[in-house]
């Protein structure tokens, strides 16, 4: 009995570290080259598929099967590009057009294209997080001058500024109880912190940690709320606790990740967007994204 004890230990252990082996494991979801060097944004339906501008071409945005067969879902028009894709309550797409300075809605049934907010004030509306009543959080650098904004847009399409004496505004997420306000700066490699009150407004700006080389890009945060954060140039996804404890770097194929999204049934499916290599990588975690609680 005591033998067979000892063997059902060794065979429980050898599975659990069987299973950790598969976590964090970079795999390639479409073919190289499927996408634009400006592929950005992913973002999940409740469907499980993946929502990515620039699916060929610049302008456009594509639908990606859990398998990886990718189509286009929308071309954009007016010569926008967009650069970022959240989801409205309704599935609704709101896009982060960085052409145009504004914030476009496509209907998720019509696929009709219309303008959800303009403001001339924008610089280049970059990236957005979005909270569960549907308020918006859009960073907007100034890439020319190495300076960049923070907005918040209500539900009715109104702007509202929330700070202007930033670096280069890039990667925005929300804590999983939307109290703290995540942005970082691409160019100065900072990750800010902000406390959040329940009118959306901000408080309390806190560098929450520096990075000493390469570039910043969008950002993710999971269930526990570690941020994950694009490193570009370095092809790793970094995650920090929300301490500012960086705990683990996960190594991409591809250098230029411009962002990420959790997925699949389990939320625990990640999805990269590769600007070199034109693709999306996928690697499992072992914490949900934020939206599986």
């Amino acid at each position: 009995m005591k033998n067979l004890k000892t063997i059902l230990t060794f065979w429980i252990g050898s599975i659990s570290i069987l299973s950790q082996a598969q976590y964090y494991i970079a795999r390639d979801l479409t073919a190289e080259n499927s996408f634009s060097e400006n592929i950005e944004g992913p973002n999940v339906d409740r469907h499980g598929n993946l929502l990515v501008v620039n699916y060929i071409n610049d302008g456009t945005i594509g639908l990606v099967k859990p398998n990886g067969k990718a189509s286009l879902f929308a071309t954009l028009q007016n010569a926008s590009i967009a650069n970022s894709i959240m989801l409205d309550k309704q599935g609704n797409l709101l896009l982060a057009d960085w052409v145009g300075h504004s914030i476009l809605k496509v209907n998720k049934q019509s696929k009709a294209i219309t303008t959800y907010c303009h403001s001339d004030q924008f610089n280049q509306p970059n990236d957005l997080c979005i909270t569960r009543n549907g308020t918006l959080y859009a960073s907007d650098p100034n890439w020319k001058e190495g300076t960049g904004k923070l907005w918040k847009i209500d539900t009715l399409g109104n702007e509202f500024l929330l700070e202007s004496d930033l670096g280069t505004t890039n990667g925005i997420e929300l804590s999983p109880s939307e109290r703290i306000l995540y942005v970082n700066e691409s160019l100065q490699r900072n990750v800010w912190a902000y406390d959040v009150n329940r009118a959306g407004d901000i408080s309390n700006k806190r560098l929450l940690i520096k990075f000493e080389d390469f570039g910043l890009d969008g950002m993710k945060c999971d269930l526990e709320g570690n941020l994950y954060i694009a490193r570009h140039g370095k092809g790793v996804i970094a995650i920090v606790t929300p301490e500012g404890e960086l705990v683990r770097e996960i190594s991409l194929k591809g250098k230029n990740v411009s962002n990420l999204t959790f997925g699949g049934k389990d939320g625990r499916t990640c999805y990269a967007t590769l600007q070199d290599r034109k693709c999306i990588e996928t690697f499992r975690t072992e914490i949900p994204g934020k939206r599986w609680k």
